[in-house]
């Protein structure tokens, strides 16, 4: 049987899937701490404190859960393709910063964002996820070489030096009262020096693209997209809720990603 190739071209969220990417847990790593993702992880989170490859019996479990939802998608005739995990223990390092781990390729909803037939690699604004593309360029490149009018595209890496976060945001002497104040206003952790966002901060509905402005994606990537995705129309997406309502809809939303 004659594998059929690869045709991109995908444009909203509710469409009947046909090829998917589904992340692996492999060498899932709890990132060391920095500036974006600490003000996200939640104070009772087993990450607080620690960094370092998770344990066996977590990934394992992890692996277990995307195997079998793997599994479930290719029984109802959809293609599934996985990525090729790094080694996120390795430390990286940029001339403006140095993180001591990586984080892992569990959500490429992150990481890929595709509208029509073009596959665009977010920024990123953890410095722990800056190199997390390479786990996706192989299929990348099996994408581009099997679909002539596919168009693979990379947004412009951020530098995401110091001058990209807000300096003390998580200061002890900064009470509840106050970072509540912050959110209603949102007023988060990233600044406004350079464009950053996640893939999973866009919702796509056609030629539409809403975008929600957060811990992850600053306004100035609301440009930066219209330069480099050619669609007619942009909107900001704003939710006007609580710090604790945040984190919650964010565990949610992380228990629904791909």
């Amino acid at each position: 049987m004659i594998e059929k190739k690869t045709i991109v071209n995908s444009w909203n969220e509710w469409d009947p899937l046909k090829h998917v990417i589904v992340g692996k847990a492999d060498g899932t790593c709890i990132p060391a701490p920095e500036p974006a993702l600490d003000a996200k992880v939640p104070e009772d989170s087993d990450m607080r404190g620690q960094f370092g490859p998770r344990t066996k019996d977590t990934v394992d479990k992890a692996n277990q859960l995307l195997d079998d939802f793997s599994n479930m998608l290719v029984k109802r005739g959809i293609k599934v393709d996985r990525p090729d995990p790094i080694d996120f223990s390795k430390k990286t390092s940029t001339p403006d910063w140095e993180a001591d781990t990586m984080f892992g390729c569990m959500p490429p909803r992150d990481v890929l964002l595709t509208v029509g037939n073009e596959i665009l690699e977010a920024t990123m604004s953890y410095r722990c996820r800056w190199f997390e593309y390479l786990c996706y360029r192989p299929l990348l490149k099996k994408y581009y070489d099997e679909d002539p009018n596919m168009r693979h595209e990379a947004a412009p890496k951020p530098r995401l030096t110091d001058a990209d976060y807000r300096k003390d945001y998580l200061s002890d002497k900064i009470g509840i009262q106050k970072r509540l104040e912050w959110t209603e206003d949102k007023f988060f952790v990233t600044t406004e020096e350079e464009p950053l966002f996640d893939a999973a901060d866009v919702l796509r509905f056609g030629k539409d693209l809403v975008v929600q402005h957060g811990f992850t994606t600053n306004l100035r990537e609301l440009i930066g997209l219209k330069d480099i995705i050619k669609i007619t129309e942009f909107m900001r997406l704003i939710f006007q809720v609580t710090l604790t309502q945040f984190i919650l809809m964010q565990h949610s939303l992380q228990l629904k990603k791909v």
